[in-house]
């Protein structure tokens, strides 16, 4: 029976990002001050952390926030740069500044290779100081080691890297060793992955469900230009887990890489139990604002009757 008492099951219909992961955990129970308290033992700086209530569609959620030092801050929060709209993109920012997406559009910036910095220094070195927070999955390892996280969240965060590098390895054609990208790379992924073993392991869970993911479409703007969604490591995460998805009337990215490795790397079923009594359930908010869908990732906490 053991194993059926703590259950997690994942609502997909959203889509899936690591901050959205982190916020719906801490909603359910997870202890914020344990959270803060094993990441201070992570051996990187130049972040914190925001917990903070938000009103999504009418729904009261949860929001997580990694908050970068400047030297550390990408596009993730652009979002007409991100999808392509330069024209808008002044006049954007300044209203879409606060919806800081931070784990969620990594795959956009790490596939800046070496040749690209000669010049990207002379005139747009301010737009891509990120470039230099690239770290191999040997690099990210040696960061979780040296943690003082329990044994149960290094493994899962482990997990969870070590399948996004076998995906954007497979997207690039290297091997996951010698993938240097920005997405493990970046300390707001790290703390998103890290968080979401932490609050796993402090809520006691087992067995994670999830049924399906809702993704949506049109294309996001990467190193290479514009890209379909969903993007190449979304579809080889997928593929790997065998993640079954449910195509949303919405325009942009709900299923960010960080979000369907959780997914590919943690999930024990993809079937609901037969019966089960809900003990907890958590909203977790995204941060873009998308028309038809509702921006939250619902998690149930749940006792399965055996």
């Amino acid at each position: 029976m053991s194993n059926h008492q703590h259950t997690l099951i994942i609502d997909g219909t959203s889509g899936i990002s690591g901050d959205m992961t982190v916020a719906a955990l801490l909603d359910l129970g997870a202890s914020e001050e344990h959270l803060r308290e094993q990441l201070a033992t992570l051996p990187v700086d130049g972040f914190e952390i925001a917990v903070t209530r938000v009103n999504k569609h009418g729904i009261d959620a949860c929001d997580f926030d990694v908050q970068l030092a400047e030297e550390l801050e990408n596009h993730d929060h652009d979002m007409a740069w991100l999808y392509g709209n330069e024209a808008a993109a002044e006049h954007t920012h300044e209203h879409e500044h606060h919806h800081h997406d931070h784990g969620e559009h990594e795959h956009c910036h790490e596939h800046v290779h070496a040749h690209d910095h000669d010049h990207d220094h002379d005139h747009e070195g301010h737009h891509h100081a990120h470039h230099h927070h690239h770290r191999s999955l040997t690099d990210v390892t040696d960061i979780i080691d040296g943690s003082q996280l329990s044994d149960g969240a290094k493994r899962r965060a482990l997990a969870i890297f070590t399948a996004l590098a076998a995906a954007e390895a497979k997207a690039h054609g290297k091997t996951p060793e010698a993938v240097m990208f920005h997405e493990v790379g970046a300390v707001d992924s790290i703390v998103d992955v890290c968080s979401v073993a932490i609050c796993l392991d402090d809520l006691g869970i087992e067995d994670i469900v999830v049924e399906s993911l809702s993704e949506g479409h049109g294309t996001i703007r990467c190193a290479h230009g514009l890209m379909p969604i969903p993007v190449p490591a979304v579809v080889n995460l997928c593929q790997a887990g065998n993640i079954a998805l449910t195509p949303a009337p919405v325009a942009g990215e709900l299923v960010t890489p960080t979000g369907a490795a959780i997914v590919t790397a943690l999930r024990t079923s993809d079937q609901l139990p037969s019966r089960y009594r809900i003990e907890a359930v958590g909203y977790g908010a995204g941060k873009r604002p998308y028309e038809g869908c509702s921006g939250t990732l619902r998690c149930l906490l749940v006792h399965a009757d055996a």
